[in-house]
This record gives C-alpha cells, sequence and structure tokens, in this order.
C-alpha cells in the first residue's frame, strides 16, 4: 500500500513538473428537445406530444412545446392515459381495439360540455343535447360530429357527447382518419379530461392540464399532436 502510494504522489508531482494537466472526462452533449429529433412537427411553432414507453403502456407523458428563436422548448406537462390495450400504429389501427393510434394529427377544433377556458383561441364547440359523434361503419357521417343522429347512424355504434360530462367537459379533436375517413380504422379520438382509467383509445388529461393546453393553443401556430413510444416501430421520433 505504502508503495503504491508513493508512485501516485510521485506521479503526480511529475505532472505538476511537466506542467501537464490532468485528463478531463468530457460531459456528454446535452440531448436535443424531443421535437428537434422527430421526423416531422406539421411545419408549425406548437406542437404537443403523448409519449408512451411502449406500445402496451397505458401512462405516459402529455408534453406542449413551443419553438422560439429556431428552439423548441417545453411549456408545460402532464401525465397522461392511453388506451387499456395501450398504443398501435396508426395506419393499420382497427376500430374497437381498444388502442391509442400512434402518428402525427392536426387538431381541427375544441370542443365540451363546460364552455371554452377564459383565453382560449382555438375553435370551440359547446355540446348539446343534440351533440353525437358518429362512429357507425355505415354511415355516411362516419367519425363526425352530428347534431341529432342521421337515419343511417345508429345509436349504440356511437357517442352521445353529453353522457360524458368529465371525459368530455374539454376535449380537442385529434384528426386521427378524418380528412378522408377510412371505416373500420377508427372514430372518434380526442385529447380529453381523464376519466377513471385508460381510454378506449384517446389520450387523457387531468382537468387542469386541459384547461392549459387550451388557453395555450394559437391557431395560427399550427399545432399538432405527436403520439407515440420512446423506440422501435412506434418511436415517436419517427413521425
Amino acid at each position: 500500500m505504502k508503495g503504491r502510494a508513493a508512485a501516485l504522489a510521485a506521479a503526480t508531482a511529475l505532472t505538476a513538473v511537466l506542467g501537464l494537466a490532468p485528463p478531463a472526462h468530457s460531459a456528454p452533449p446535452p440531448v436535443p428537445p424531443l421535437p428537434s429529433r422527430m421526423a416531422d412537427t406539421g411545419g408549425g411553432t406548437q406542437l404537443i406530444t403523448a409519449e408512451a414507453a411502449r406500445t402496451d403502456s397505458t401512462t405516459g407523458t402529455l408534453t406542449w412545446w413551443e419553438r422560439r428563436r429556431g428552439g423548441w422548448r417545453a411549456a408545460g406537462s402532464a401525465p397522461a392515459r392511453f388506451g387499456a390495450k395501450g398504443l398501435t400504429e396508426g395506419r393499420t389501427r382497427e376500430q374497437g381495439t381498444n388502442t391509442t393510434p400512434t402518428g402525427l394529427y392536426a387538431l381541427p377544433y375544441a370542443f365540451g360540455n363546460d364552455a371554452a377556458p377564459a383565453g382560449a383561441r382555438t375553435p370551440y364547440r359547446e355540446v348539446t343535447p343534440d351533440s353525437w359523434w358518429c362512429e357507425d361503419n355505415a354511415s355516411r357521417s362516419y367519425n363526425r360530429w352530428v347534431e341529432g343522429l342521421p337515419s343511417d347512424c345508429a345509436a349504440k355504434e356511437s357517442e352521445h357527447l353529453a353522457d360524458y360530462p368529465v371525459q368530455y367537459s374539454r376535449a380537442l379533436v385529434i384528426a386521427f382518419n378524418y380528412t378522408r375517413p377510412v371505416h373500420g380504422r377508427g372514430a372518434g379520438i380526442f385529447l380529453h379530461v381523464d376519466g377513471r382509467g385508460a381510454t378506449a383509445g384517446c389520450v387523457s388529461v387531468p382537468a387542469s392540464a386541459m384547461s392549459a393546453v387550451l388557453t395555450w393553443l394559437r391557431p395560427s401556430a399550427r399545432p399538432h399532436i405527436a403520439i407515440g413510444t420512446r423506440s422501435g416501430p412506434t418511436a415517436i421520433t419517427r413521425y
């Protein structure tokens, strides 16, 4: 032990005499924020990410981001819930599987049984007793809000929005299978307020987070939502 200590002291002294600095351990480079690592963010300056650990996860994190001076910064975050059967690739999702579709989607408008929070700027529709979301695959109104059920849209295949005063107190439409709906792919995918547990395929967050997101959103910023996992074929960075 004495010999080892002496050798160490001699090496230290020699380093000092020769003016050599001890080897420095360089810190790893900082990890860029999540939106900077994504393939696409929708082209706007606002983005919401809903990230789960794995496809079988029913919980994860929702973060809302804003791009300023060329860089993305988190504006807020909250715990999120996903489908009871986890997440699945949105392009191949099937209706009725209780899975949340992964992918990058627009956010056309918000709605709710409650009024929009003060300061909200995104388009907002208040639920009435006649408000339904048609999810009947046989209907021409598939995956659309309707005021009064059309004759070709069965009530048992659809959601009466007023029946969900908590979950749909405030919500955002996620434009999954929305622009050109593929029947059988899925309908009624929203970002909404938490219920008692996992969702039927939506993304849910605490009521306070839902209000914060709606107040923060600006249509002029072309906001989108990206849903995915930390890694693998459905990694959020792929979207």
